[in-house]
């Protein structure tokens, strides 16, 4: 899978059900509609950036293109799938990027490279070719600071029909440059495990942190811990069966030339039973509408992005964490995209190996905008409590 990188306006695309026969000499005769909108608003395309092949794990590093590499620190991963463009944008190349996210390809680079990054509402951003992930797709962009990501939202969320499931068009986006908090003081909820995550003391610290500087903002805070079972096990046979579906025209010669992880996860897929998989489809369901009942009593849901800094290249997990599994270290991400609720990471703190660390915000279905808002006024708290901490004390 390619990504595009734009100058002023930057796009990862990546393949989607084009997975039959991919020739890099062939014509490609459209552009998907994110990078059509961008393309007609004066973008300029730079390059392509990396992706693990299909996307299919939290960090970037393939056969085909060997290891993307962390500008924090080189010895670092950028994290994935959306590696290669959260890699390029902390590197000071391009402006934004545009990342697909099915499982948190688009939160987990841009929390382990200290940018902002949203997977929008479902059918927000429209999506061309359909993905084989189903449901647990999404697009969304990758940017420096929350304006920079509202203003790419409004150019790439026009709605596109080629994308049966696309939103109408909504020109409240439009209004990027004025991201202001609703009237009312708004009810945050937050959890640091969610019940089931293992995390890092020092991930736990900085989100702590970041509770106490939402508090700053004048929202009311309350902790959650649990505020639904661990999804895990149904949101990894969704996953699972999309990866085996992405390559099922491959025969036998073609997967051997696969990263062997890759291979192995649709091998997996594939033995996974139809009343398996709808039995996870059935438990999505469930969980989808538990959040929109969740949300009838907070506005907002705040986790740590990743339970763990960015970790050494090369490999799948950090120590402490099943190596042959990417999952258990990002725990946070892959139940919101089953559910199509918009999330977003911004920035929370720089840790003692002096690596990025980002919070997690998420809201209700289709309230993309309250939850750049809020990120937004988070985002102009820190700033200010850095600030304070740094004036000569009188």
């Amino acid at each position: 899978m390619a990504c595009r990188l734009l100058s002023r306006i930057r796009s990862s695309q990546k393949g989607g059900l084009r997975s039959k026969l991919v020739d890099p000499n062939q014509r490609w005769a459209e552009d998907a509609p994110a990078v059509a909108s961008v393309r007609e608003q004066g973008a300029i395309i730079l390059g392509k950036t990396t992706t693990p092949e299909f996307g299919w794990k939290g960090v970037t590093d393939s056969p085909l293109t060997g290891i993307t590499r962390n500008p924090w620190n080189p010895e670092r991963t950028p994290g994935g799938s959306s590696g290669g463009s959260a890699a390029a944008l902390a590197a000071g190349i391009g402006h934004a990027a545009i990342g697909t996210d099915a499982a948190g390809s688009v939160r987990i680079p841009g929390a382990f490279c200290g940018l902002v990054a949203l997977k929008a509402s479902r059918g927000r951003i429209p999506v061309y070719p359909p993905s084989p992930l189903g449901m647990m797709a999404h697009v969304g962009p990758i940017c420096r600071t929350v304006e920079d990501a509202s203003l790419l939202l409004s150019v790439i969320s026009r709605p596109d029909p080629r994308d049966w499931n696309a939103l109408p068009a909504d020109r409240s986006f439009m209004n990027w440059q004025s991201l202001e908090l609703p009237e009312k003081r708004l009810r945050v909820a937050y959890s640091l495990t969610l019940g089931y995550g293992k995390v890092q003391p020092e991930i736990a610290q900085h989100f702590k942190r970041a509770i106490s500087d939402f508090a700053a903002i004048g929202v009311e805070l309350e902790q959650v811990e649990s505020p639904f079972g661990d999804p895990t096990p149904f949101c990894r046979i969704l996953f699972e069966v999309g990866v085996a579906h992405a390559v099922r025209h491959f025969d036998q010669d073609r997967r051997k030339q696969l990263d062997p992880g890759l291979w192995e996860m649709a091998e997996r897929g594939e033995r996974i039973s139809r009343r398996s998989y709808m039995e996870a489809v059935e438990a999505g369901v469930l969980l989808g509408s538990r959040m929109r009942l969740f949300h009838e009593s907070y506005d907002l849901l705040l986790t740590p992005t990743v339970a763990v800094e960015p970790f050494e290249v090369g490999r799948l997990s950090p120590p402490d964490y099943d190596q042959a599994d990417w999952v258990a270290w990002s725990p946070f991400t892959y139940a919101f995209n089953v559910t199509g609720q918009p999330a977003l990471t911004v920035p929370c703190g720089i840790t003692d190996s002096g690596l990025p660390v980002g919070v997690q915000i998420v809201g209700n279905a289709f309230a993309d905008r309250l939850v750049l808002a809020a990120a937004r006024a988070y985002e102009k708290a820190r700033s200010a409590s850095r600030f304070s901490l740094m004036k000569p004390q009188s």
